[in-house]
Protein backbone atom coordinates (compact mmCIF):
# COMPACT_ATOMS: atom_id res chain seq x y z
CA UNK A 1 0.00 0.00 0.00
CA UNK A 2 1.40 3.51 -1.31
CA UNK A 3 1.92 6.82 0.82
CA UNK A 4 -1.15 8.96 -0.22
CA UNK A 5 -3.54 5.86 0.40
CA UNK A 6 -2.06 5.07 4.22
CA UNK A 7 -2.54 9.47 4.00
CA UNK A 8 -6.25 9.22 3.01
CA UNK A 9 -6.48 6.56 5.59
CA UNK A 10 -4.99 8.79 8.10
CA UNK A 11 -7.53 11.61 6.79
CA UNK A 12 -10.53 9.48 7.26
CA UNK A 13 -9.84 8.44 10.81
CA UNK A 14 -9.14 12.08 12.08
CA UNK A 15 -12.41 13.59 10.67
CA UNK A 16 -15.72 14.61 12.01
CA UNK A 17 -15.04 13.14 15.65
CA UNK A 18 -17.07 15.61 17.54
CA UNK A 19 -17.17 13.86 21.22
CA UNK A 20 -18.06 16.04 23.74
CA UNK A 21 -14.89 16.48 26.79
CA UNK A 22 -16.22 14.53 30.37
CA UNK A 23 -15.98 17.31 32.98
CA UNK A 24 -14.06 14.89 35.36
CA UNK A 25 -15.21 15.27 38.87
CA UNK A 26 -12.48 15.02 41.58
CA UNK A 27 -12.92 11.76 43.82
CA UNK A 28 -11.87 11.27 47.52
CA UNK A 29 -12.10 7.26 47.53
CA UNK A 30 -9.60 7.21 44.09
CA UNK A 31 -7.10 10.08 44.90
CA UNK A 32 -6.69 7.91 48.50
CA UNK A 33 -5.28 5.27 46.54
CA UNK A 34 -3.26 7.52 43.96
CA UNK A 35 -1.67 8.86 46.79
CA UNK A 36 -0.08 5.41 47.65
CA UNK A 37 1.25 5.90 44.22
CA UNK A 38 -1.23 4.18 41.95
CA UNK A 39 -1.88 5.27 38.86
CA UNK A 40 -5.65 4.81 37.48
CA UNK A 41 -6.96 3.50 33.99
CA UNK A 42 -10.30 1.52 33.38
CA UNK A 43 -10.21 -1.40 31.11
CA UNK A 44 -13.39 -0.88 28.63
CA UNK A 45 -13.76 0.63 25.13
CA UNK A 46 -17.35 1.19 26.06
CA UNK A 47 -18.19 4.73 26.44
CA UNK A 48 -20.94 5.13 28.49
CA UNK A 49 -19.16 2.55 30.92
CA UNK A 50 -16.34 4.56 31.23
CA UNK A 51 -18.55 7.85 31.84
CA UNK A 52 -20.29 6.48 34.76
CA UNK A 53 -17.06 5.45 36.88
CA UNK A 54 -14.48 8.27 34.86
CA UNK A 55 -12.84 10.50 38.02
CA UNK A 56 -10.33 13.50 37.56
CA UNK A 57 -7.78 10.93 39.00
CA UNK A 58 -7.79 8.71 36.24
CA UNK A 59 -5.30 9.32 33.17
CA UNK A 60 -6.11 6.22 30.53
CA UNK A 61 -8.52 4.24 29.57
CA UNK A 62 -7.28 0.37 27.42
CA UNK A 63 -8.51 -1.66 24.93
CA UNK A 64 -7.92 -4.55 23.52
CA UNK A 65 -9.24 -6.82 20.48
CA UNK A 66 -11.76 -8.16 22.93
CA UNK A 67 -13.43 -5.37 24.02
CA UNK A 68 -13.20 -3.62 20.58
CA UNK A 69 -14.76 -6.44 19.44
CA UNK A 70 -17.92 -6.28 21.71
CA UNK A 71 -18.18 -2.48 20.49
CA UNK A 72 -18.01 -3.01 16.66
CA UNK A 73 -20.82 -6.03 17.32
CA UNK A 74 -23.19 -3.48 18.26
CA UNK A 75 -23.44 -2.09 14.67
CA UNK A 76 -22.18 1.54 15.77
CA UNK A 77 -19.49 1.60 13.19
CA UNK A 78 -21.40 -0.55 10.42
CA UNK A 79 -21.99 2.51 8.00
CA UNK A 80 -18.56 4.17 9.25
CA UNK A 81 -17.32 0.79 7.92
CA UNK A 82 -18.81 0.58 4.53
CA UNK A 83 -17.37 4.45 4.00
CA UNK A 84 -14.22 3.38 4.79
CA UNK A 85 -14.33 0.46 2.08
CA UNK A 86 -14.05 3.46 -0.30
CA UNK A 87 -11.00 4.19 0.99
CA UNK A 88 -9.46 0.51 0.74
CA UNK A 89 -11.43 -1.14 -2.54
CA UNK A 90 -7.99 -1.20 -4.53
CA UNK A 91 -6.66 -3.63 -1.90
CA UNK A 92 -6.73 -7.23 -1.78
CA UNK A 93 -9.47 -8.55 -0.08
CA UNK A 94 -7.56 -9.38 3.39
CA UNK A 95 -5.59 -6.27 3.29
CA UNK A 96 -9.05 -4.51 3.36
CA UNK A 97 -10.35 -6.44 6.37
CA UNK A 98 -6.97 -5.65 8.42
CA UNK A 99 -6.70 -1.87 6.62
CA UNK A 100 -10.29 -1.24 7.98
CA UNK A 101 -9.98 -3.20 11.41
CA UNK A 102 -6.53 -0.86 12.08
CA UNK A 103 -9.03 2.44 10.89
CA UNK A 104 -11.86 0.89 13.67
CA UNK A 105 -8.94 0.77 16.27
CA UNK A 106 -7.65 3.93 15.94
CA UNK A 107 -11.37 5.78 15.45
CA UNK A 108 -12.38 4.47 18.61
CA UNK A 109 -9.29 5.63 20.51
CA UNK A 110 -9.23 8.87 19.53
CA UNK A 111 -13.01 8.96 20.36
CA UNK A 112 -11.95 8.32 24.00
CA UNK A 113 -8.95 9.99 23.76
CA UNK A 114 -11.20 13.17 23.14
CA UNK A 115 -14.26 12.76 25.39
CA UNK A 116 -12.13 11.64 28.38
CA UNK A 117 -8.91 13.58 27.99
CA UNK A 118 -5.86 10.69 29.03
CA UNK A 119 -3.98 8.27 27.36
CA UNK A 120 -5.62 5.44 25.11
CA UNK A 121 -4.23 1.92 24.96
CA UNK A 122 -4.61 0.73 21.11
CA UNK A 123 -3.89 -2.81 19.99
CA UNK A 124 -2.50 -4.06 16.96
CA UNK A 125 -4.01 -6.38 14.73
CA UNK A 126 -3.16 -9.90 16.12
CA UNK A 127 -2.32 -11.34 12.46
CA UNK A 128 1.02 -9.09 13.25
CA UNK A 129 2.24 -10.67 16.68
CA UNK A 130 4.66 -12.61 14.10
CA UNK A 131 5.88 -10.23 12.34
CA UNK A 132 8.43 -7.43 13.27
CA UNK A 133 7.84 -5.23 9.95
CA UNK A 134 3.83 -5.35 10.51
CA UNK A 135 4.96 -4.54 14.18
CA UNK A 136 6.75 -1.40 13.38
CA UNK A 137 4.71 0.13 10.46
CA UNK A 138 0.92 -0.23 12.64
CA UNK A 139 2.87 0.91 15.53
CA UNK A 140 4.04 4.01 13.79
CA UNK A 141 1.13 4.71 12.18
CA UNK A 142 -1.25 4.73 15.27
CA UNK A 143 1.65 6.86 16.66
CA UNK A 144 1.38 9.74 13.62
CA UNK A 145 -2.66 9.47 13.93
CA UNK A 146 -2.11 10.45 17.61
CA UNK A 147 1.11 11.09 19.29
CA UNK A 148 0.46 13.09 22.26
CA UNK A 149 -2.59 10.19 23.61
CA UNK A 150 -1.91 7.02 22.21
CA UNK A 151 0.13 4.10 23.67
CA UNK A 152 0.30 0.97 21.20
CA UNK A 153 -0.12 -2.31 22.95
CA UNK A 154 2.45 -4.82 21.62
CA UNK A 155 1.96 -8.94 22.59
CA UNK A 156 4.64 -10.66 24.50
CA UNK A 157 6.40 -12.69 21.83
CA UNK A 158 9.81 -13.14 20.53
CA UNK A 159 9.03 -10.80 17.45
CA UNK A 160 7.17 -8.37 19.54
CA UNK A 161 10.03 -7.91 21.80
CA UNK A 162 11.82 -7.13 18.93
CA UNK A 163 9.37 -4.82 17.18
CA UNK A 164 8.70 -2.91 20.49
CA UNK A 165 12.31 -2.20 21.23
CA UNK A 166 12.59 -0.79 17.38
CA UNK A 167 9.26 1.57 17.98
CA UNK A 168 10.37 2.74 21.69
CA UNK A 169 13.77 3.94 19.66
CA UNK A 170 11.28 5.95 16.92
CA UNK A 171 9.38 7.11 20.53
CA UNK A 172 6.68 5.84 20.36
CA UNK A 173 5.01 5.18 23.84
CA UNK A 174 4.47 0.99 24.44
CA UNK A 175 2.45 -0.49 26.79
CA UNK A 176 3.50 -4.46 26.61
CA UNK A 177 0.99 -6.82 27.22
CA UNK A 178 -0.03 -10.51 27.59
CA UNK A 179 2.78 -11.14 30.50
CA UNK A 180 2.18 -13.85 33.20
CA UNK A 181 5.64 -13.58 35.53
CA UNK A 182 8.34 -11.83 36.45
CA UNK A 183 10.99 -13.49 34.60
CA UNK A 184 8.76 -12.30 31.32
CA UNK A 185 8.73 -8.88 32.54
CA UNK A 186 12.66 -8.90 33.43
CA UNK A 187 12.70 -9.84 29.60
CA UNK A 188 10.51 -7.40 28.26
CA UNK A 189 12.12 -4.86 30.94
CA UNK A 190 15.43 -5.21 29.74
CA UNK A 191 14.87 -5.80 25.84
CA UNK A 192 12.22 -3.41 25.51
CA UNK A 193 12.50 -0.79 28.30
CA UNK A 194 8.38 0.13 27.31
CA UNK A 195 6.64 2.67 29.53
CA UNK A 196 4.10 -0.28 30.21
CA UNK A 197 4.45 -3.86 30.95
CA UNK A 198 1.62 -6.01 32.42
CA UNK A 199 1.09 -8.99 34.59
CA UNK A 200 -2.33 -10.42 33.85
CA UNK A 201 -3.07 -11.68 37.31
CA UNK A 202 -6.71 -12.73 37.12
CA UNK A 203 -5.72 -15.69 34.73
CA UNK A 204 -3.71 -16.91 37.03
CA UNK A 205 -5.21 -17.24 39.89
CA UNK A 206 -8.29 -18.87 37.12
CA UNK A 207 -5.10 -21.43 36.27
CA UNK A 208 -4.75 -22.91 39.38
CA UNK A 209 -8.69 -22.53 40.98
CA UNK A 210 -10.16 -24.00 37.37
CA UNK A 211 -7.33 -26.55 37.25
CA UNK A 212 -7.76 -28.19 40.38
CA UNK A 213 -4.23 -26.89 41.81
CA UNK A 214 -5.53 -24.73 44.58
CA UNK A 215 -7.86 -21.96 45.30
CA UNK A 216 -6.25 -19.78 43.10
CA UNK A 217 -4.99 -17.08 46.19
CA UNK A 218 -2.24 -15.14 46.31
CA UNK A 219 -0.44 -16.73 43.10
CA UNK A 220 -1.42 -13.75 40.51
CA UNK A 221 -0.61 -11.23 43.53
CA UNK A 222 2.83 -12.37 44.15
CA UNK A 223 3.93 -12.03 40.22
CA UNK A 224 2.79 -8.35 40.25
CA UNK A 225 4.48 -7.53 43.41
CA UNK A 226 7.57 -9.37 42.50
CA UNK A 227 7.30 -7.69 38.95
CA UNK A 228 7.19 -4.29 40.46
CA UNK A 229 10.49 -5.14 42.53
CA UNK A 230 12.21 -6.33 39.22
CA UNK A 231 11.37 -3.77 36.56
CA UNK A 232 11.62 -0.26 38.64
CA UNK A 233 14.91 -2.11 39.83
CA UNK A 234 15.97 -2.31 36.20
CA UNK A 235 14.64 0.47 34.52
CA UNK A 236 15.65 3.02 37.42
CA UNK A 237 18.73 4.72 35.92
CA UNK A 238 16.84 4.86 32.23
CA UNK A 239 15.67 8.29 30.87
CA UNK A 240 12.07 6.67 31.04
CA UNK A 241 11.88 3.95 33.87
CA UNK A 242 9.27 1.68 32.89
CA UNK A 243 6.41 1.51 34.96
CA UNK A 244 4.13 -1.69 35.59
CA UNK A 245 0.32 -2.35 34.97
CA UNK A 246 -1.57 -5.11 37.39
CA UNK A 247 -3.64 -5.78 34.09
CA UNK A 248 -7.64 -6.28 34.32
CA UNK A 249 -8.07 -6.70 37.48
CA UNK A 250 -11.47 -9.60 38.60
CA UNK A 251 -11.74 -8.65 42.34
CA UNK A 252 -12.57 -5.60 43.83
CA UNK A 253 -10.15 -6.37 46.80
CA UNK A 254 -7.22 -6.07 44.84
CA UNK A 255 -7.36 -2.47 45.47
CA UNK A 256 -6.59 -3.16 48.60
CA UNK A 257 -4.21 -6.16 48.21
CA UNK A 258 -2.11 -4.48 45.02
CA UNK A 259 -2.37 -0.56 46.08
CA UNK A 260 1.07 1.34 45.77
CA UNK A 261 1.65 -0.69 41.93
CA UNK A 262 2.65 1.47 39.27
CA UNK A 263 -1.03 1.10 37.45
CA UNK A 264 -4.40 -0.51 37.91
CA UNK A 265 -6.54 -1.45 34.90
CA UNK A 266 -9.87 -1.72 36.74
CA UNK A 267 -12.95 -3.19 34.50
CA UNK A 268 -15.80 -0.81 35.35
CA UNK A 269 -17.40 -3.33 37.56
CA UNK A 270 -14.36 -3.59 39.82
CA UNK A 271 -14.14 0.06 39.78
CA UNK A 272 -17.81 0.44 41.34
CA UNK A 273 -17.89 -2.48 43.17
CA UNK A 274 -14.53 -1.24 44.67
CA UNK A 275 -15.52 2.49 45.19
CA UNK A 276 -19.08 1.21 46.89
CA UNK A 277 -17.58 -1.77 49.76
CA UNK A 278 -14.00 -1.15 50.39
CA UNK A 279 -13.09 1.73 53.07
CA UNK A 280 -10.42 3.84 51.27
CA UNK A 281 -7.57 3.88 54.00
CA UNK A 282 -5.06 2.40 51.16
CA UNK A 283 -1.46 1.76 52.22
CA UNK A 284 1.15 0.59 50.08
CA UNK A 285 1.65 -2.84 49.89
CA UNK A 286 4.23 -3.48 47.72
CA UNK A 287 6.68 -5.38 50.04
CA UNK A 288 4.03 -7.62 51.36
CA UNK A 289 4.32 -11.71 49.67
CA UNK A 290 0.99 -13.41 50.00
CA UNK A 291 0.18 -17.02 50.82
CA UNK A 292 -0.26 -18.95 47.80
CA UNK A 293 -3.38 -21.28 48.17
CA UNK A 294 -1.36 -24.43 46.15
CA UNK A 295 -2.34 -28.52 46.85
CA UNK A 296 0.36 -31.11 46.11
CA UNK A 297 -0.47 -31.67 42.80
CA UNK A 298 1.11 -28.08 41.66
CA UNK A 299 4.47 -29.40 43.29
CA UNK A 300 5.72 -30.37 40.05
CA UNK A 301 3.89 -27.72 37.82
CA UNK A 302 6.89 -25.67 39.20
CA UNK A 303 4.09 -22.14 40.27
CA UNK A 304 7.16 -20.34 41.38
CA UNK A 305 8.08 -19.65 38.36
CA UNK A 306 5.40 -16.59 38.34
CA UNK A 307 7.31 -14.78 40.58
CA UNK A 308 10.93 -15.90 40.68
CA UNK A 309 13.62 -15.02 38.27
CA UNK A 310 16.70 -17.40 37.89
CA UNK A 311 20.30 -15.96 37.49
CA UNK A 312 20.11 -17.83 34.17
CA UNK A 313 16.80 -15.86 33.37
CA UNK A 314 18.23 -12.76 34.33
CA UNK A 315 21.85 -13.17 32.22
CA UNK A 316 19.74 -14.33 28.86
CA UNK A 317 17.90 -10.78 29.48
CA UNK A 318 20.96 -8.73 30.28
CA UNK A 319 22.26 -10.41 27.44
CA UNK A 320 19.36 -9.57 25.22
CA UNK A 321 18.99 -6.31 25.50
CA UNK A 322 22.53 -5.49 25.51
CA UNK A 323 22.78 -7.61 21.88
CA UNK A 324 18.81 -7.85 20.65
CA UNK A 325 18.55 -10.24 17.75
CA UNK A 326 17.01 -8.67 14.91
CA UNK A 327 14.62 -11.45 14.35
CA UNK A 328 12.71 -13.50 16.46
CA UNK A 329 13.51 -17.10 15.71
CA UNK A 330 17.30 -16.03 16.71
CA UNK A 331 15.88 -14.61 19.81
CA UNK A 332 14.21 -17.93 20.64
CA UNK A 333 17.91 -19.74 19.54
CA UNK A 334 19.68 -17.35 21.98
CA UNK A 335 16.89 -18.34 25.60
CA UNK A 336 17.10 -22.70 24.53
CA UNK A 337 20.96 -22.18 24.42
CA UNK A 338 20.76 -20.32 27.67
CA UNK A 339 18.75 -23.07 29.21
CA UNK A 340 15.41 -21.13 29.05
CA UNK A 341 13.28 -22.49 26.31
CA UNK A 342 10.37 -22.66 28.37
CA UNK A 343 10.03 -19.17 27.94
CA UNK A 344 9.57 -19.40 24.33
CA UNK A 345 8.50 -23.18 23.99
CA UNK A 346 8.60 -24.66 20.34
CA UNK A 347 4.66 -26.21 19.94
CA UNK A 348 3.64 -28.20 16.99
CA UNK A 349 0.49 -26.79 14.65
CA UNK A 350 -1.83 -29.29 16.62
CA UNK A 351 -0.90 -28.10 19.82
CA UNK A 352 -1.79 -24.55 18.92
CA UNK A 353 -5.04 -25.60 18.13
CA UNK A 354 -5.68 -27.03 21.30
CA UNK A 355 -4.41 -24.02 23.20
CA UNK A 356 -7.09 -22.81 21.15
CA UNK A 357 -9.57 -25.28 21.98
CA UNK A 358 -8.91 -24.24 25.55
CA UNK A 359 -9.73 -20.88 25.35
CA UNK A 360 -8.04 -18.44 27.87
CA UNK A 361 -7.68 -20.94 30.82
CA UNK A 362 -5.45 -24.12 29.69
CA UNK A 363 -6.46 -27.65 30.21
CA UNK A 364 -3.35 -28.49 32.99
CA UNK A 365 -3.63 -32.42 32.47
CA UNK A 366 -3.21 -31.78 28.90
CA UNK A 367 0.53 -30.13 29.61
CA UNK A 368 1.03 -31.50 33.03
CA UNK A 369 3.84 -33.83 31.83
CA UNK A 370 5.68 -31.32 29.40
CA UNK A 371 5.59 -28.71 32.18
CA UNK A 372 7.02 -31.27 34.29
CA UNK A 373 9.98 -31.82 32.17
CA UNK A 374 10.52 -28.39 31.56
CA UNK A 375 9.42 -27.73 27.89
CA UNK A 376 7.10 -25.23 28.95
CA UNK A 377 5.33 -23.07 31.74
CA UNK A 378 2.51 -21.82 33.54
CA UNK A 379 3.37 -18.48 32.43
CA UNK A 380 3.94 -19.25 28.93
CA UNK A 381 0.99 -21.32 28.47
CA UNK A 382 -1.04 -18.83 29.71
CA UNK A 383 0.52 -16.51 27.14
CA UNK A 384 -0.06 -18.63 24.13
CA UNK A 385 -3.90 -18.94 25.37
CA UNK A 386 -4.33 -15.30 25.47
CA UNK A 387 -2.68 -14.65 22.26
CA UNK A 388 -5.36 -17.50 20.48
CA UNK A 389 -8.13 -15.78 22.56
CA UNK A 390 -7.43 -12.29 21.19
CA UNK A 391 -7.21 -13.73 17.88
CA UNK A 392 -10.62 -15.43 17.85
CA UNK A 393 -12.24 -12.24 19.26
CA UNK A 394 -9.95 -10.19 16.68
CA UNK A 395 -11.45 -12.85 13.54
CA UNK A 396 -15.28 -12.60 14.80
CA UNK A 397 -14.39 -8.48 14.35
CA UNK A 398 -13.11 -9.34 11.18
CA UNK A 399 -15.81 -11.25 9.93
CA UNK A 400 -18.42 -8.78 10.62
CA UNK A 401 -16.08 -6.80 8.34
CA UNK A 402 -15.88 -8.90 5.81
CA UNK A 403 -19.83 -9.12 5.79
CA UNK A 404 -20.10 -5.48 5.20
CA UNK A 405 -17.61 -5.49 2.51
CA UNK A 406 -19.78 -8.15 0.67
CA UNK A 407 -22.89 -6.15 0.80
CA UNK A 408 -21.40 -2.95 -0.31
CA UNK A 409 -20.04 -4.84 -3.38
Amino acid sequence: MDNACKEKIKSFILEGIEEQPVAAQPDTFWQKLKDVGTELWLDTGDMEEAEKNWSAEMTALTTNNTLINKEIQKGIYDVFIADAMEIVKELPVQQQVKEIAFILNARHGLRLARKFGGFVSVELHTDTSHDIEAIMEYGMRYFEICPDQFIVKVPYTASGLIGARKLREKGVKINFTLEFSARQNVLVAAITKPNYLNVFLGRIGAYISDNGLGDGSGAGENAVLSSQKWVKELTKNNPEPTRLIAASLRNYRQLEDLAGVDVFTMPPKVAAEGKAKLSGNFRSRLNEFYPVGLNEKAEECFPEKLWEVSDRELQLAESLGKDCPQNGEELVQRAWEAGCGDLFPRLSDADLQHITEDGKIPKHERWASRIKNGELAIDTLLNLAGLASFASDQAQLDERIKQIITLKN
